[in-house]
């Protein structure tokens, strides 16, 4: 790669077990900069590159910090327009987390519905994935137009809710039924839920009512750089 890169982790957090889920690996500068330095500087030579090396420094690192002294998962992002053939680019990634014991069972890659461009594609990397024994989600679901029509066609382990349906859930009675109707229909689907973008306490306890299981957000946890926040450091946890 021409340019260095870090990770910090945000927790994913079972509230009804009170436990870390799982860690968000979320790409920074090597001095903590923002996600927005780092992809500024992608082009469509570099970016298979990249997503290879994301993956690869988020095991290794997640790794080093002690992820598998924990029962948590890693959640990786990839681009699937970076995917040329599932099985031969996921060969480096097989390779890392044989290197660094994390079972596959232990890693989810995430995809956001905004990068698809080709439903036939992405399924047969989810396919290929699921094969391999690693969990799927779809992140940020909900902000793009093809939420409902990817579920039509594919079933991936998680859906990560756009926060936009999260904001202002406890007083917006829009976003409540939306919501509600959601993990409702995860449920039967039995696709897990995680409530993005969490902030506050309000917000929290109203998910809680609705019976979401999985959340993340500020409220609970910022990212931390190069550090896997521990139940003593998120809110509510410890």
């Amino acid at each position: 790669m021409p340019f260095k890169f870090s990770m910090a982790f945000q927790p994913i957090v079972d509230i009804r077990k009170g436990v870390i889920y799982a860690y968000e690996a979320l790409v920074r500068g090597t001095a903590g900069e923002g996600a927005g330095t780092i992809f500024a500087q992608l082009n469509d030579e570099n970016l298979y590159a990249f997503d290879q090396q994301c993956r690869v420094k988020a095991i290794e690192l997640a790794s080093e910090l002690g992820l598998m002294s924990t029962d948590a998962r890693l959640s990786i992002n990839f681009m699937p327009r970076a995917i040329y053939e599932p099985r031969a680019c996921i060969r480096l990634t097989l390779a890392t987390s044989r290197k660094c014991a994390v079972p596959p069972e232990r890693l989810i890659f995430e995809f956001t519905e905004s990068e698809v461009v080709d439903t036939a594609k992405l399924c047969s990397i989810l396919t290929v994935y699921n094969e391999l024994g690693f969990k799927t989600a779809i992140d940020d679901f909900g902000a793009g137009h093809s939420g409902l029509s990817l579920l039509a066609d594919m079933t991936p382990g998680i859906i990560k809710l756009d926060m936009a349906l999260i904001r202002n859930i406890d007083t917006s009675r829009s976003r409540h039924s939306i919501v509600r109707h959601l993990l409702a229909m995860a449920r039967e689907m039995a696709i897990d839920v995680v409530c993005e973008g969490v902030e506050t306490a309000e917000e929290l306890a109203f998910l809680k009512e609705l019976g979401a299981e999985l959340v993340q957000g500020y409220y609970l946890s910022r990212p931390a750089f190069e550090h896997l926040p521990g139940p003593g450091e998120i809110n509510g946890l410890g």
